[in-house]
């Protein structure tokens, strides 16, 4: 059965298409770049590192993509393998920036402090006009975990996937991936008590 894509109003023959783009067919390669471009910017956009460019990352991942074509056995849908590819791009370049600092309660903006205040003390929800400083504290917080807890707290619970599609998306075992997250929350639990104020914990 042929794997078809539609780009536009035409199905793409993505079998074709591969074998065209491994014979040095530029327009086959402009083609399967159109096609999987979404995909990976979608990916990109979610795990960016803080110090690097969008368009950067994303001819980063494409560059590994042509390069490696020649591995992609097609016993997974390309897809997946362009998923990982893409992830491990991004893991690669959070590695590199080595963002792992030390947050302390100084360090947090007046709206951080009154949303941490609020997490810690009540069962209520910040007001919504602190969403923003809620989400730049989740961003901080996350940055203090190494780059593989901080992607699965991402794909579990941020981005609502399931075991099996970020077994799919990373090509990790689903145990390593419920050991991993459980590690990754405890981490965060850790990080969040040590920011509270001496008087708070």
């Amino acid at each position: 059965m042929k794997t078809t894509a539609v780009i536009g109003e035409a199905a793409l023959d993505v079998a074709a298409c591969l074998e065209r783009v491994r014979q040095r067919d530029e327009e086959a390669a402009r083609l399967l770049l159109h096609h999987l471009y979404p995909l990976v910017l979608k990916l990109v956009r979610a795990h960016l590192p803080r110090r690097t460019s969008e368009e950067d990352l994303t001819q980063i991942v494409f560059m590994k993509i042509f390069a490696n074509l020649n591995q992609y056995s097609g016993t997974v849908p390309l897809e997946h393998w362009v998923s990982r590819i893409t992830i491990n791009a991004c893991l690669n370049q959070l590695r590199v920036e080595k963002v792992r600092p030390e947050l302390r309660w100084s360090d947090l903006s007046e709206e951080e402090s009154y949303v941490l205040q609020c997490l810690s003390s009540t069962d209520e929800d910040a007001h919504p006009d602190h969403h923003y400083a809620s989400k730049e504290l989740v961003e901080k917080l996350l940055a203090s975990l190494s780059t593989e807890d901080r992607l699965i707290i991402q794909l579990l619970h941020i981005q609502g996937h399931s075991i099996e599609e970020i077994k799919k998306i990373t090509g990790w075992k689903g145990p390593l991936i419920k050991v991993r997250a459980f590690r990754a929350r405890n981490k965060l639990r850790s990080h969040l008590a040590k920011l509270l104020p001496q008087e708070q914990r």
